[in-house]
């Protein structure tokens, strides 16, 4: 890590923020780039709701938080069912009487050409878990943050900007929660409610581990060079001075600030651009 990096994000720290005593319901929390939110978050003296499957991981973290100065909570959710998605939210307003921030941030990927695979039933559980589980989640902190005049924050992908070959189902369902909350926006307009996308690109989690492969289970061990990408600490620290200042859409890279318009002129360019970033990171 560069140490002037790492005095300008504590000297961030340091500073006033926006989200100073706001509640802030955040999924996905006991690893990668939702465990690196909470601690940087946490600095901020909030109070954060932490939601995840894993209990124990949720348990520490809170502590971790807890000795950086915000209140935490671990809540056990899995976000697969719309039940555990509102108790969740229900639980944050129990214990705390308010919501300001959703940040949506669980979700899992694949990795498998698309002719490679025998059962696309990987198509429709990372539909559910990537794009569906914040609908729900979104459903039910709604009218809150509507009180607060609040954030909703959805971590997308840059994958959910353009095509990823050898990423399909998980592309398709980035672009379904960017559409989603893309149009949100636009109805939340006059509510004071604020939309913030988030676009990584390739960073270290250990949710390319997990990728699902073309027999149906976990690769096991992740599919990057990740010594060459971003860390989740990295992303992190892109990330939440974002939805302190309730930007419009993050893409945490050059390449994807730039992709970004090149395909308006090129877009055969950004495919072979895209088909070469797979290679190179095998």
């Amino acid at each position: 890590m560069n140490p002037d990096v790492d005095r300008q994000g504590a000297l961030r720290a340091q500073l006033p923020s926006p989200l100073a005593g706001h509640v802030i319901v955040l999924t996905g929390a006991s690893e990668g780039i939702g465990r690196a939110l909470a601690l940087e978050l946490a600095r901020r003296g909030l109070r954060l709701v932490l939601a995840a499957r894993n209990l124990q991981r949720l348990e520490e973290l809170a502590r971790e938080c807890a000795a950086q100065g915000s209140a935490a909570l671990p809540v056990s959710t899995d976000v697969l069912d719309p039940a555990q998605c509102r108790a969740l939210i229900d639980v944050a307003i129990a214990r705390f009487g308010r919501l300001d921030v959703l940040i949506n941030n669980a979700g899992g990927t694949m990795w498998a050409r698309f002719d490679a695979f025998a059962d696309l039933s990987v198509y429709e559980h990372l539909v559910r878990l990537n794009y569906l589980s914040a609908v729900h989640l979104t459903a039910a902190a709604l009218p809150w943050l509507k009180q607060t005049q609040g954030r909703l924050v959805a971590v997308a992908s840059m994958a959910g900007l353009t095509g990823v070959p050898e990423r399909t189902g998980y592309s398709a369902s980035k672009h379904a929660l960017v559409g989603f909350f893309e149009s949100l926006r636009i109805e939340l307009g006059d509510s004071g409610v604020s939309v913030t996308i988030i676009a990584p690109d390739f960073v270290v989690t250990e949710t390319h581990k997990r990728a699902i492969g073309p027999d149906g289970r976990p690769l096991g061990q992740s599919p990057m060079r990740q010594e060459r990408i971003m860390t989740a600490q990295q992303c992190a620290e892109l990330v939440v001075p974002a939805i302190e200042k309730r930007k419009r859409l993050l893409l945490t890279s050059l390449r994807g600030r730039m992709a970004r318009w090149v395909r308006l002129v090129a877009p055969s360019l950004i495919d072979r651009l895209a088909a070469r970033a797979i290679r190179e990171r095998h």
